[in-house]
Formats: structure tokens, C-alpha cells, sequence
């Protein structure tokens, strides 16, 4: 399939040739200029029959698509892991706004925290709304074969380093894509500590990858291996003294 993009020449049967201006591939329409350099056209490329220059028809699918890559991601994982990729690990949680949430894939030693970033493997289901790629020059609605061949040819270096073992962590993700593929996704967001404290371990909150899906109802995602105590760690913190007045005081420096 040839790229749609600002700039492509296409052919409209009732207007002839025009030059795309404007594509939205989240919603398949797309603007186009035919002959007036000062006025576009808006085009449904699922319905207004878009051919390319050379008469090759431009398809566009009628199904909803996913506003978050994140059941894609976790499909091609596991692929990977059955493939013996197995130090291959996908984090996923929500930005501060929690309307969106970002994904950050790594190899190598398993640290949640202090995950090693390399070019391309990390994004947000806020950009994946205006251009659903990942960004390692696959292409939209890529399947998993395909989204491993574009990552393996755009990173070898990087996919490399996930070839090892590590079967509780590949146990883990495969219990958790059985739950949740193909409608859902998990969120590793580490609680916040609350007036009633924190529970020693809360379920993984899972999130819908499409509009309009139910609430999750299947059995409670455990947390991945390597992860029990973080959330402690991170945002348990000792309370201050009180004064008899019930101001806060300053600790003591010395000894």
C-alpha cells in the first residue's frame, strides 16, 4: 500500500486530480486542493472512492480504531517472548492529566525504574490520536508480524539485547495478555497514599483500548515480577513531628 500524506497526488472520479493537504488517519478523512490553490475539499477515504494517481484504490478501514497502541504493543510482545525474546518488557501509565496514557518498551535488566530509553521505543497514546504509529517505521494498522520485522530493521542493535530468558516475567505477561487482548490494557500506576494509607497490593488498574467497551469485569491482574514494594518505596513518606499546637516543627539536623 502506497503512503497517504500531504503532498500525494490522488484522483477523484467526479473532480480528477488534486494534491492532499490535510490527512487524519485516526478518522480515514483526509483534505485535498483540485485545481483552486485557495479552496480544499474534505474526503471520506472509507466512502468517496480516493484512488491514487496511478488508479490504485486508497482503502481506509470502516472499524473503529484503537485510541491507544497499547493491546498492539503487548500482542507484538508476546510474539517476541514465544519467539524467545523474552527480556523484552513493556511499561505502560497514565500522564498526570490521565486522558492518555504513555508506553515505554526496554531490554536488558529488568528495572521498572531505571529503564534504559533508546530512540523510538518509547511514545503516547496522545500522539498515536493524530498519527497511529508506534515510530520505528511501521505503518498504521500494521499487524504484529509486521510491526516486529519494522522494529527489528529499525533497531537490531536494540532488539538484540532482548534475547535471554526470563520465564516468570514471560509467565506473567502471557497470564495477563490471555486476560485482556484484545479490548484491554494494563496501566502500571503506582498508587497514591490516601488518608486510609496504602493497600499492600492493589490490583493493576486495566484500561480500555477503544471507546465504548465495557468496564473490565475479568479476574484481578497481579503485579509484574520485580515490581512488589516499589509503589511503598516511592510514596510512603515519614510524617513530620507535631508540636503540641499541632504546627509542624523541623526535624532536629543534629544528632
Amino acid at each position: 500500500m502506497k503512503a497517504v500524506a500531504p503532498g500525494t497526488v490522488i484522483f477523484h472520479r467526479h473532480r480528477g486530480y488534486g494534491v492532499i493537504t490535510h490527512v487524519n488517519l485516526l478518522t480515514g478523512w483526509i483534505s485535498a486542493r483540485f485545481g483552486s490553490e485557495s479552496r480544499t475539499l474534505d474526503l471520506n477515504l472509507s466512502t468517496d472512492e480516493v484512488q491514487h494517481a496511478d488508479g490504485e484504490p486508497i482503502l481506509f478501514r470502516r472499524a473503529r480504531p484503537d485510541r491507544m497502541p497499547h493491546a498492539r504493543l503487548m500482542a507484538m510482545v508476546r510474539a517476541l517472548h514465544q519467539a524467545g525474546y523474552q527480556k523484552l518488557y513493556l511499561y505502560s501509565w497514565p500522564k498526570p492529566s490521565g486522558l492518555h496514557w504513555r508506553w515505554h518498551l526496554f531490554t536488558g535488566q529488568r528495572d521498572w525504574m531505571q529503564r534504559p530509553w533508546r530512540e523510538g521505543w518509547y511514545g503516547s497514546g496522545a500522539e498515536y490520536n493524530g498519527n497511529p504509529v508506534m515510530g520505528w517505521g511501521d505503518t498504521p494498522g500494521a499487524s504484529t508480524e509486521e510491526l516486529i520485522t519494522a522494529l527489528a530493521k529499525f533497531d537490531p542493535q536494540g532488539l538484540a539485547q532482548a534475547l535471554g530468558r526470563d520465564e516468570d516475567h514471560t509467565a506473567w505477561f502471557e497470564d495477563v495478555c490471555q486476560a485482556l487482548l484484545p479490548g484491554y490494557m494494563y496501566s502500571l500506576d503506582m498508587e497514591k497514599a490516601t488518608a486510609g494509607g496504602l493497600k499492600e497490593t492493589p490490583p493493576v488498574p486495566v484500561i480500555a483500548v477503544r471507546a465504548g467497551l465495557p468496564a473490565y469485569q475479568g479476574p484481578v491482574i497481579g503485579w509484574p515480577p520485580g515490581w512488589a514494594g516499589l509503589w511503598t518505596r516511592a510514596h510512603v513518606l515519614p510524617a513530620p513531628p507535631v508540636n503540641i499546637t499541632g504546627l509542624p516543627k523541623l526535624r532536629e539536623t543534629s544528632d
